[in-house]
């Protein structure tokens, strides 16, 4: 019996921690899944019995009990009575603190927060010697359980032994019963909302054949009348995983690309904790052309694919191969391109602590504090990310080693997004416009063929005798190169060398901080807008989007931020003239000007 005075009166704790913030049941059940992984299943059963019930009207079949049972390693008495302690297990010590589990607290939380009763069979020599121990909210609340029953031999009851596939010599079967807070009133309601939960926690363990994850919903009364059954199949937010529950044509191939840019794929860092080195690795993916460019199709978001990558949104934080959560605290809810790129963080478990993981394994909580904070707001107030590392470290904040990777993520996400905005930009035909989108492009040309015949000779001019196939090659590759798509970059390449071009203009993002670039290639001159630049923004963006839908009032507002734009971009080249010294360097700039401005006069005149 408890002491009228203990600090934490069980009955009323165990109480309280049913309130333990567990998501939903999908989230719970994976407790029980990490337990089954940790001792070392390759098969684990998720087994969901229901019953008919008399409602007012007509009879309804509500969920019952639920039973997660794996062919592991089993547990002896005395582990199955710790495990069914709160706080308490086998892999507390931190030399353990090397796979799924760590905290002892799934088992006996994650049961209470969904049921009134668990119970737990566990054998390591045949399913005739299982031992049997539970816990009982009813007997806890009433006091008549003050201890976790000590573990005796009892045989495992019939319907899970009829219904479950994988009963080794060794094995552990948790049930649930007395259920009373699952949202979902069914089996197969709990199967159908928790596969894209359970297959996107263990797609690592799935896909590389580890863990197969059996998922089955019966009739109770009935007991061989399955209404549902399937193996859980990996749900990748990263798309890089060929086979996966992602609707076709992408159930059967990757629907993302690898990330490649100014770096890999995968990123890798090196923190130093506790007198060693553990290695955090970060992977970027973003659509194939495929994903979104469909014939016929205006929003590829609306497709079966683009509602599954909907709900995949966020930075996929994984710790020992396991996901935690999907953070979405780094997404731009109102970008519609924010479900086509993909980034995965994973850890080791001897980093908990610095990233903050919490006791039911739903968040690792300082990580996502981080991604929150707007690092480069403050590098632009003249700090340097090791300054920032610094500050933190001498606050005694745990989060300073993990700043370069939340600044990596940031930076990386900013050149994705533009190019998926590059990648679709253009595609969207209206036949009803008559604006000739190359027209500046002739101009150019025009004027240029008029600067040649009167002996300006350029740089592009050389490669205008090669063979058209191999200008193309050259002018396809450098828009490539730039971060244009491949389809993209093929079209332009043609158009220019066919039509006689002099120049190609496009639109994506560049890892400078000059507003465009110039590229003579092929026998043509490349002009790329940077996207990421903020001119990009106040000169371009804000005259492109929705023109033909805005009205006069919202035309008339963006010409005017528009030249706002210009006018602060003219002052720009005006301040970076007067900070040049007297002498060569302001004498270059000067006559910079004047020459580009006779050039600029001579094309705006054609126009």
């Amino acid at each position: 019996m408890n002491n009228a005075h203990d600090i934490v009166p069980t009955h009323l704790a165990v109480q309280a921690m049913r309130d333990n913030g567990y998501k939903n049941a999908a989230y719970a059940l994976a407790e029980l899944m990490d337990n089954a992984i940790q001792a070392g299943a390759s098969q684990v059963e998720l087994l969901c019995g229901e019953r008919k019930e008399q409602g007012e009207v007509r009879r309804r079949s509500r969920i019952e009990q639920i039973a997660v049972l794996d062919n592991g390693c089993g547990m002896d008495a005395n582990v199955l009575r710790l495990a069914l302690q709160f706080g308490n297990g086998t892999h507390l010590e931190k030399d353990k603190h090397t796979g799924i589990g760590r905290f002892g607290m799934g088992l006996p939380s994650s049961s209470i927060s969904q049921c009134q009763r668990v119970d737990v069979w566990s054998w390591q020599n045949g399913i005739e010697n299982a031992l049997h121990s539970y816990l009982d909210l009813d007997e806890i609340k009433t006091r008549r359980m003050t201890e976790v029953p000590e573990p005796t031999p009892q045989p495992i009851p019939m319907t899970w032994r009829n219904i479950g596939h994988k009963f080794g010599d060794s094995g552990t079967l948790v049930v649930w019963s007395n259920i009373d807070r699952c949202i979902w009133r069914t089996g197969k309601a709990i199967i159908d909302n928790s596969e894209f939960v359970i297959g996107r926690m263990y797609r690592k363990f799935i896909n590389s054949g580890k863990v197969k994850i059996r998922m089955v919903a019966f009739d109770l009364e009935a007991l061989y009348s399955l209404i549902l059954e399937k193996y859980a199949l990996p749900n990748d937010p990263g798309y890089l995983i060929e086979k996966t529950s992602c609707d076709p044509p992408f159930d059967n191939q990757a629907m993302f690309q690898t990330w490649q840019g100014d770096t890999s794929y995968e990123a890798t860092f090196t923190i130093n904790f506790n007198e060693q080195e553990h290695e955090v690795k970060v992977r970027f993916s973003y659509a194939k052309e495929e994903a979104r460019l469909i014939e016929g199709v205006n929003n590829p978001g609306s497709t079966p694919h683009g509602q599954h990558a909907k709900k995949n949104i966020g930075v996929s934080i994984v710790r020992a191969g396991r996901e935690l959560e999907l953070d979405i605290g780094i997404v731009n809810g109102y970008e519609a391109t924010e479900r086509w790129w993909g980034v995965e963080v994973e850890f080791p478990p001897s980093l908990d602590d610095i990233f903050g993981v919490t006791n039911n394994k739903q968040s690792a909580r300082n990580f996502s504090e981080l991604l929150r904070v707007n690092i480069q707001s403050l590098l632009d107030e003249g700090k340097t990310i090791t300054q920032l590392k610094e500050e933190l470290k001498e606050d005694g904040d745990p989060k300073s080693p993990l700043l370069d990777i939340a600044h990596k993520i940031n930076t990386q996400l900013s050149v994705i997004r533009g190019l998926l905005k590059a990648q679709t930009k253009g595609t969207r035909s209206n036949p009803e416009k008559r604006h000739d989108p190359y027209k500046p492009e002739k101009v150019a040309t025009t004027v240029t063929k008029e600067r040649k015949s009167q002996g300006y000779k350029g740089q592009s001019d050389i490669d205008e005798q090669l063979p058209k196939e191999e200008r193309k090659q050259v002018i396809k590759e450098t828009l490539k190169e730039d971060g244009v798509t491949e389809t993209k970059a093929e079209l332009l390449a043609a158009t220019t060398v066919d039509d006689g071009l002099k120049y190609t203009f496009v639109e994506s993002p560049l890892d400078t901080p000059a507003f465009f670039s110039v590229k003579p290639r092929g026998g043509a001159i490349i002009v790329t807008l940077n996207t990421n630049h903020p001119a990009y923004k106040n000169l371009v963006e804000i005259l492109e989007e929705d023109v033909d839908k805005a009205d006069i009032d919202t035309l008339r507002s963006r010409l005017v931020n528009s030249l706002d734009g210009l006018k602060l971009l003219l002052m720009a080249w005006a301040r970076y003239e007067d900070e040049q010294p007297d002498g060569k360097f302001k004498d270059n700039a000067q006559d910079t000007r004047i020459d580009w401005g006779r050039v600029a006069r001579r094309f705006l005149e054609n126009e």
